[in-house]
């Protein structure tokens, strides 16, 4: 599970409220409850799961609090045992490979730091259904913007799945536009302040950086003859988008969902798809399945999710769509010519904001120093992403 999906922001905002009237009111005068908050979604792909804990938050804080030195596990009907370790505050991985089991159960257990003990409903894995293809077309949003729509088909001939929940990673490729063969550095071998020119030790033209979907991207089959996706909007690019200036890769997931965690997730994207959630009548707490054991009043955010999970790859090169409108996305930083005068020079190379490029010679000649500069970002592509090409990559 991608820290970028935190689908459960939306609740941790909201809090819990005690008072479900919509008059006005001072957010810091709101009762708050403190609450564990569980992502936990294992699926069949033989892989070391991912389980995330954190803790709600007041309106007026900053965000969630990670639920720390926890013990999570998880066990099936079977009395196997699957145990997590915590990687970093509150993301929890499973110590080894595994993947879910068709007809097996599994429960989800933790036991906080400070000694509460929390368990899920028994959970079964959900049925499959592959996704057939995942496909580019050129389309105009509804404001007028030209760019490139990324849609997903699916299908399931035993008609048993129905509840669907997407993610996607995308990564892209980039060039840095202004790079040097050569870094700008402190001589430290002479006596009087002096610079040189010297190799760079480390590719910095070309690097790859991946996104990763946000919200909530589901749908149903439910009330279709067929078990059957067809064209569901996966991602919108406009063609001045940075991601689509050389090359773009989407991997789309697939998520096959019970009844219960459709439902579940759909409510929170309906809380996220309003305009203003202090103007409508508060929601109040969303059960899940994780509950107290200790304490049957104590109330729990989360639900834990075992489904069967399909993916799909495909390559896009912005080229191939004849997206007129546009002769070229910017790059993602502004790239201007610098010249710091001498005197600045070396607080500008220890600064590491701005780069070597070239020397400042020909016409015209920047005012300033004998090097020109620029943004870190424009001359050195591992700040924006890695120079390590992914294994998938292909060109």
């Amino acid at each position: 599970m991608k820290n970028s999906r935190r689908y459960f922001i939306w609740l941790l905002i909201i809090g819990f409220f005690t008072n479900s009237c919509v008059e006005s009111f001072d957010i810091k005068s709101i009762t708050f409850e403190s609450a564990l908050v569980v992502e936990a979604t294992i699926t069949n792909e033989l892989k070391h799961q991912e389980i995330n804990l954190s803790r709600t938050f007041k309106l007026d804080e900053n965000g969630p609090s990670s639920e720390s030195n926890a013990s999570v596990k998880i066990i099936d009907d079977l009395k196997n045992n699957y145990d997590f370790q915590e990687t970093k505050p509150g993301k929890y991985i499973s110590t080894i490979e595994f993947s879910a089991k068709p007809d097996r159960l599994y429960q989800l257990i933790i036991t906080t730091n400070d000694g509460k003990s929390y368990s899920s409903e028994n959970v079964q894995l959900t049925n499959t259904s592959q996704i057939e293809n995942v496909y580019a077309k050129k389309e105009t949003d509804v404001v007028g913007n030209e760019g490139i729509s990324i849609y997903v088909n699916s299908f399931n001939p035993l008609g048993n799945s129905r509840y669907y929940r997407y993610e996607y990673e995308g990564t892209y490729k980039v060039i840095a536009p202004k790079w040097s063969l050569y870094d700008l550095v402190v001589r430290t071998d002479v006596d009087t302040l002096a610079f040189e020119l010297v190799p760079k030790t480390k590719q910095v033209k070309i690097c790859y950086n991946t996104i990763y979907s946000k919200g909530i991207l589901q749908t149903e089959t439910n009330n279709l003859i067929e078990d059957r996706v067809s064209k569901f909007h996966i991602q919108f690019i406009s063609g001045d988008n940075f991601l689509i200036s050389h090359r773009y890769s989407i991997l789309v997931k697939q998520y096959v969902q019970s009844q219960e965690a459709f439902a579940f997730y759909r409510t929170l994207n309906d809380l996220s798809g309003s305009e203003s959630i202090l103007s409508q009548n508060q929601p109040g707490f969303i059960n899940g399945n994780v509950f107290s054991a200790d304490n049957a009043n104590e109330k729990v955010i989360g639900f834990f999710e075992v489904s069967s999970v399909s993916s799909k790859r495909i390559f896009i090169n912005r080229d191939d769509f004849d997206l007129i409108d546009y002769t070229s996305p910017p790059y993602e930083a502004e790239c201007e010519d610098i010249a710091p005068p001498l005197n600045q020079l070396l607080e500008t190379i220890q600064s590491g904001n701005l780069i070597f490029y070239n020397n400042n010679i020909g016409i015209p000649r920047l005012p300033g120093g004998p090097y020109v500069m620029v943004p870190s970002k424009c001359g050195d592509c591992t700040k924006i992403g890695t120079n390590i090409v992914p294994d998938f990559w292909e060109e």
